[in-house]
């Protein structure tokens, strides 16, 4: 075999249609090196693979290039600050998601909603939602019971696990929806699946679990169901906070607004796009 230099590698796999970063990201695997060291790539680009590093990083080029998400090659994906362990079991957490987060944080600032919130994370997956306003409250010194919910039992043992190595406290729930959930809570913020059943968008995700993607021929199935639930399960003054498709901010307030939740409003995205809906549960 021909030696093959780290220049060399990054733009063979370029010429298999990779964007740099990614085979950036997947030579530093290839490597046993972390995602942060693409300095070292650049100051290192003479450096010779060995056969073994090679044929490793063709091996996970071709992968990505096959539309594998990089976050289950590399096993991982940074969400608000933290490193989540993600694979094929759990959809890969996505940055619009942290505008959820951020709201959440910010109504768990109000000092009238609870000195100790108790937070319902639906369709927790990963555990993202769930473990980044988890970490956020402890980091604050905030006390809070976070219990995080999944269908799938699948996903349920990687929130754990990422729950257990964040150290973190997280209490996990089998259930579809708010089935087998007791109890009320301050705040119910859910990603669900939101993408119609029919959408032609739906094919460039094959790799990702397809029921926490698709919802029905429009794609709302899911959040009605939250929406109609939902109440019997909050304090009063409590909130629901809901992630949605990019052109779904109306009929989402819609929903809240006819099932009598006030103060429904919407929040964008870093990219300018109404991505949340929630509203206020007067009791």
């Amino acid at each position: 075999m021909n030696e093959t230099t780290c220049k060399q590698a990054l733009a063979t796999a370029q010429a298999l249609g990779l964007e740099r970063l990614d085979a950036q990201l997947l030579l530093l695997h290839a490597l046993g090196k972390p995602g942060n060291a693409r300095a070292w790539l650049i100051a290192h680009d003479t450096d010779e693979l060995t056969e073994e590093v090679a044929l490793r990083f063709r091996a996970l080029s071709l992968r990505r290039a096959n539309g594998e998400p990089l976050a289950y090659i590399v096993g991982s994906k940074e969400f608000f600050g933290l490193a989540l362990k993600v694979d094929a079991r759990v959809l890969v957490p996505r940055p619009d998601t942290e505008t959820l987060v951020q709201w959440s944080l910010d109504l768990l600032q109000t000092p009238d909603l609870s000195p100790m919130p108790h937070i319902l994370d639906l369709g927790t997956g990963s555990g993202a939602i769930a473990l980044a306003i988890a970490h956020s409250l402890e980091a604050a010194g905030r006390q809070a019971r976070v219990v995080a919910v999944d269908a799938s039992v699948d996903a349920l043992a990687v929130a754990g696990e990422n729950a257990r190595r964040l150290e973190l406290n997280l209490q996990l729930i089998e259930s579809n929806w708010l089935e087998a959930v007791g109890g009320r809570f301050h705040l119910i913020a859910s990603n669900p699946p939101y993408i119609a059943s029919a959408d032609p968008h739906l094919a460039a995700l094959a790799h990702e679990p397809w029921k926490a993607l698709a919802s029905g021929v429009d794609g709302l199935d899911d959040l009605r169901r939250i929406v109609q639930q939902s109440p019997a399960h909050l304090h009063p003054g409590g909130w629901l906070l809901l992630e949605h498709g990019y052109d779904q901010a109306v009929e989402v307030r819609s929903l809240l607004a006819q099932r009598g939740f006030l103060q429904v409003q919407s929040r964008l995205d870093l990219a300018g796009v109404e991505r949340c809906s929630g509203g206020q549960w007067a009791g």
